[in-house]
């Protein structure tokens, strides 16, 4: 079966751990898949990725909660900013 491989570099985990830092570098900040016996086992992302992921994440989680939560409206009392 095919794997598909959902970064624009690939790396295999020894090739990494010979020079890590060669591979990150070349990436350009591409996302990179850690290949083991021609599986992606990993991806390296970078930081802004990362970043960008976990507002994702984080959003959906907000999405869930007010999915869960919006029939409560009628019982919700209004509150002014400055009451707070």
């Amino acid at each position: 079966m095919l794997e598909s491989i959902h970064a624009g570099k690939a790396a295999s985990i020894s090739e990494f751990k010979k020079n890590p830092q060669a591979i990150i570098d070349e990436a350009h900040g591409e996302t990179i898949a850690l290949l083991n016996r021609n599986k992606a086992t990993a991806y390296i992302v970078s930081p802004e990725m990362y970043e960008q992921l976990l507002a994702i994440a984080e959003d959906m989680e907000l999405g869930k909660i007010y999915e869960a939560r919006k029939h409560e409206i009628d019982d919700a009392i209004e509150v002014s900013v400055d009451a707070l």
